[in-house]
């Protein structure tokens, strides 16, 4: 049962923690209100904040401790930011870099994503549209790749001695064949999203006239390679290699053997990273999340493309 509280009343760590960063928001000073926590989030604590006098809702995500080994803050915000001017995403109202507190508007009369709605032709083809506004944005402050992701996670987990597949060392070879293969054909870089989730894909919760789709949590935006932007949707997704050449026809206009090789390689790169990224924080997090079956079933799916008797085709293409 979600309990909602009025400023003053916490109890708790996370509750006192919410209700020190509502009083950090000048424009709040002095006033009354209340909050209620959210659920969803996996490296933060996420509050629903009511304001009197104010007539929105408003998001409150205060970091989790040790997201920052994933998390560059100001770029999630300059996203954030970016994404709210192209129409894409909520108004931040607050953000402080020191720690990554962030506000924003609360989207009313939307509702969260779910895997099965991503079967419809409808909502593919709106997030196709949306990614390629993104895509088309001004660039951001930070360029991070696929293949620097997957590096920070191999060197995390090194360092606290985390456990890695038997077969890591087969894995890696793979992995710095496709490497290989993207550096010297060059990278395509665009502000990219990273992080397909379902529920960060807002879609109307109301009939009638709809709402455009939104999209929230830019945490692990970046620069990258596009092609890896759709890799990591259709393998979040689970479409198959007709859909997948589908949507890139539709997202490019065309879906030349080219483009169809490098998604088809980042699906394989895009499960290693949340691998491996699952295998870092199976050491670091006491979350109320299965951490090893995940890593174990992401690893699991990227050597179902890296046994692939089309590899070295695929490599050869790109």
């Amino acid at each position: 049962m979600t309990v909602r509280r009025k400023l003053g009343e916490g109890t708790t760590l996370h509750e006192r923690n919410v209700e020190a960063a509502i009083a950090r928001v000048p424009q709040w000073n002095g006033k009354q209100g209340a909050y209620a926590p959210l659920v969803g989030g996996l490296s933060n604590q996420n509050w629903l904040v009511e304001i009197s006098g104010d007539g929105r809702r408003y998001f409150v995500k205060v970091p989790g401790e040790g997201s920052e080994m994933f998390i560059n803050r100001v770029t999630a915000n300059e996203a954030a930011r970016n994404a709210h001017a192209m129409g894409v995403g909520p108004e931040v109202i607050f953000f402080d870099a020191a720690d990554g507190l962030e506000i924003s508007e609360f989207l009313e009369g939307y509702r969260a994503c779910t895997n099965a709605d991503f079967g419809d032709p409808a909502i593919q083809s709106d997030v196709l549209a949306l990614y390629r506004r993104l895509h088309g944005g001004p660039k951001l402050g930070q360029t991070k790749t696929i293949f620097d992701m997957i590096e920070e996670h191999i060197e995390q987990g090194k360092e606290l001695g985390a456990h890695f597949p038997q077969d890591m060392p087969w894995m890696m070879h793979r992995y710095n064949q496709a490497k290989s293969a993207f550096l010297a054909s060059g990278l395509d870089l665009v502000p990219c999203f990273n992080d397909p989730m379902p529920g960060n894909f807002l879609i109307s919760a109301e009939t009638g006239a709809p709402r455009p789709m939104k999209l929230i949590d830019y945490e692990f935006a970046s620069n990258n390679e596009r092609s890896y932007e759709l890799g990591v949707l259709f393998a979040e997704m689970f479409f198959d290699e007709k859909l997948t050449e589908a949507l890139i026809e539709q997202y490019l206009g065309e879906a030349r053997p080219q483009m169809i090789a490098r998604v088809i390689l980042n699906r394989a790169l895009a499960d290693m990273k949340w691998a491996s990224w699952a295998v870092v924080n199976r050491k670091l997090n006491t979350w109320d999340f299965d951490y090893q079956k995940y890593g174990v079933w992401k690893y699991m799916r990227a050597r179902d493309v890296m046994y692939d008797p089309r590899w070295d085709s695929w490599l050869r293409l790109v």
